[in-house]
């Protein structure tokens, strides 16, 4: 990706911010409220359960993406994407691979796996392929695989979040890769956003934020707790997937188990619970350490002029010390 390219994704925005792609949260009707809103909205394929209805939201996105930059020539209309699994354990890998070629999302994000087929497809058509990454051996084979840019997965991050100190993450990655960067990781205000710019990122990577957005497919229950939690009610586990990932405590406790004797599982059977019909990622929720600086139910366009609103105020304040020194 080439610094034009990365500054018209900027022009594009309000803020530097995407909203990051979460399993069973954002649909095309949170994608294009984000959009809307003056940042970039993802998601993640495997949201739409099969490629039928995958192709279905891509016609929405399109089109309808389409009508709000015709009627709004005058407004930051912000670039949309998807999150992709680049690994072929993904079934449906080709079908959706093809629908991308099809449908042409000015930015894919890759997951897991070998990214190289979306880069050869994006590429024939302009599109801007990132991959999130979790350590420095990852970020580097992904480099090498030609990805236009690198979203660092850092610690405390939703999800399947990484370990690495933002701070020292970024500072690596930089020593070996000028391309564009994009900080994932605990941030749910503005001036996280400008802490992301200032380490050298050029958009921040907001998740566990906009699950209490009205849009948000999360239900009452979940962006309740969220609201209601606080840093020391995530953790990070390897129990329900194999995978290390950020879960929240109290979701935990209410499916019936106890999280300080959870031991890793391919996949836990909540049959032994009594209820098979439980799901983790559906019936046990996900969130960043970022919680508790989120305490209320906003639609996305509010969130977002919060954010920027807070972004705003943190560049002044730098700007009065600097003068004050």
């Amino acid at each position: 990706m080439t610094k034009t390219s990365i500054e018209k994704f900027k022009e594009s925005t309000t803020i530097p911010v995407i909203m990051a792609p979460m399993f069973l949260i954002n649909d095309p009707n949170m994608v294009l409220r984000a959009c809307e809103a003056g940042i970039i909205g993802t998601f993640p394929a495997l949201n739409a359960r099969t490629n039928e209805i995958l192709e279905g939201w891509f016609e929405q996105i399109t089109t309808e993406w389409d009508r709000i930059k015709t009627a709004n020539p005058d407004k930051k209309i912000a670039p949309w994407g998807i999150n992709f699994i680049s690994h072929r354990s993904n079934k449906r890998f080709t079908e959706d691979l093809q629908l991308i070629k099809k449908y042409q999302p000015p930015l894919i994000i890759t997951s897991l796996g070998d990214p190289s087929p979306v880069v050869e497809i994006a590429h024939q058509y302009g599109g801007v392929v990132f991959s999130d990454v979790i350590n420095v051996k990852f970020a580097k084979k992904a480099i090498e695989k030609g990805v236009d840019g690198l979203v660092l997965v850092c610690s405390g991050a939703g999800g399947h979040g990484g370990t690495y100190s933002p701070f020292a993450f970024i500072h690596e990655v930089k020593t070996f890769w000028d391309g564009p960067v994009v900080l994932a990781g605990a941030m749910s205000k503005g001036e996280d956003i400008l802490a992301a710019e200032i380490l050298g990122a050029d958009f921040a990577y907001l998740g566990s934020r906009f699950i209490p957005a009205k849009e948000s497919l999360a239900n009452e229950a979940y962006k309740k707790m969220i609201i209601e939690s606080r840093v020391e009610d995530i953790i990070y586990t390897d129990a329900f997937s194999g995978v290390n990932a950020n879960y929240l405590i109290p979701s935990i406790k209410q499916v019936g188990l106890d999280p300080e004797k959870l031991q890793r599982k391919e996949k836990i059977d909540f049959s032994e619970l009594g209820n098979p019909n439980i799901r983790a990622w559906k019936d046990v929720w996900s969130a960043g350490q970022g919680v508790g600086a989120i305490t209320q139910v906003q639609s996305l366009a509010e969130i977002v002029a919060e954010l920027k609103q807070q972004y705003e105020a943190a560049k002044e304040k730098i700007v009065k010390r600097s003068v004050t020194f």
